[in-house]
Parts: C-alpha cells; structure tokens; sequence
C-alpha cells in the first residue's frame, strides 16, 4: 500500500505538462478531449503517410471530424507540425529533468542526455501519445518545421523556444564538464541532428551508415563523439 502510496504522490508532483507558445496554435488541443484525440491520430497518419501526403481532410476522416472542427486547433499542417516537435522536445525536457535529478556527475548527466534523445526505447506507457511514432516524425519529419522562408519571423515569435531549451540545457553541461570548450551549442544540435539523420539513414538509405543494429550504436557514437570533442578541446588549452 505504502508502494503504491508513493508512486501515486510521485506522478501528481512530477506531472508531465506541456510548455509550448500559444503562437503555434488556435486552440490548446490538451484542453479538450476532442484536440487529444487530433493529437493522437495527428502522429498515426503523419507516421503512416508522411507529411506531404498528410492533409486535414484525411485526418478529419480519421478523427470522425470535420475539416473545420480541426481549423479551430491550427491554421494549417505546419503549425500541427511546429506543435508536435514543440511538444516532443518539452517532453523531452521533462524526462532530463527526471533522469538527471539527483545526480551529480555532469559527465553522468551529459550521457543521459545523449541516451535520452537519442533512442524512444524509455517511452513505453508514459503518454496517451504513441511516442515511438511521434520519436519516427521527429527523426524524419521535423526538420521541415524551421527550414522554410519564415523561419526568421516564426523565430521572432519564439515558437522554436522548446528545441532551443533543450539545446541550452544540454550545451550548460558541457560547459561545466570543460569551461574552456568554444563551440558547445554547436557540438549540441551536430548530436541531435546527427542522430535523427543516423536513424533515417538506418531504415532507408543503410549503406549512408554503419548502426545497422539497433539504437545504442550511433547513442555510443555520439557520445564517444562528444567526449573526444570535449577532452580534445581540453588539452589544447592546457
């Protein structure tokens, strides 16, 4: 009983709850049962047909909804799109924050990170969303939210503050590893998108790639990559 006491306590105090700008949407889909029930079949269709195929009509389909019902949430798939990275990496952020609690080696906390975006495999039954799903449209679907003509402006409104926090986050812990290191944004974003790009070579072009296997090849890669790029950066200063 005290077990389960506990466990109880331990996911009311430490609820997962979203953070993302309400530029990127009409409507709050988590405040309602309906914008959840978008969410969930939003990530089935886009994993199932890609987001060039996917449309609001064929969601409305999907939903029992209308088109218009879905106009209400977001002006159109794109902000869908910006909403489910948004969401994606403020989920992210909350799994750093409950991995690295109470550890005090940075060294520790820089290979949960690494582990953390780079593998769904720690997802299982903590959402209502499919999070291997919604991990497969991060890896090949999300770089189509900030590479369009309006990224500056849609910077200016800061709707990539979730990706950009997880970058921050994980860049002030390479810093306290080595202070002297110059290029720990950069070292950040070359790991993140570098294993999105490892994960889509893996299923579609294999021969791009040698992590033929599974997830822990190119998260030992990267993380390898990284303490070289740290500890070499290190010595050169001394």
């Amino acid at each position: 009983m005290y077990l389960k006491l506990f466990y109880d306590m331990h996911h009311t105090l430490f609820r997962f709850t979203p953070n993302i700008r309400n530029d990127i949407y009409l409507k709050d889909p988590t405040s309602s049962l309906l914008g959840n029930n978008l969410m969930r079949h939003s990530i089935d269709l886009i994993d199932e047909v890609g987001l060039e195929e996917f449309n609001f009509k064929k969601l409305a389909q999907k939903t029992g909804t209308t088109e218009a019902t879905i106009y209400r949430y977001f002006e159109n798939k794109h902000k869908l799109l910006l909403y489910l990275t948004s969401w994606y990496w403020s989920w992210i952020e909350y799994q750093l924050m409950m991995r690295n609690t109470n550890i005090d080696s940075d060294e520790m906390k820089l290979r949960n990170a690494i582990q953390t975006i780079g593998t769904s495999s720690n997802f299982e039954n903590e959402s209502d969303f499919d999070l291997h799903k919604l991990f497969n449209i991060i890896c090949q679907e999300s770089s189509k939210a900030y590479m369009i003509k309006e990224v500056d402006e849609l910077n200016k409104n800061g709707v990539f503050y979730n990706y950009k926090k997880i970058v921050a986050i994980i860049s002030d812990i390479i810093v306290r590893i080595n202070p002297t290191y110059n290029y720990p944004n950069t070292l950040v974003t070359t790991i993140i998108e570098g294993m999105h790009h490892q994960i889509f070579f893996r299923k579609h072009l294999p021969s791009l790639t040698e992590t033929h296997t599974d997830d822990i090849n190119y998260v030992e890669y990267y993380t390898d990559l990284a303490f070289k790029m740290i500890t070499t950066s290190n010595s050169k200063n001394k």
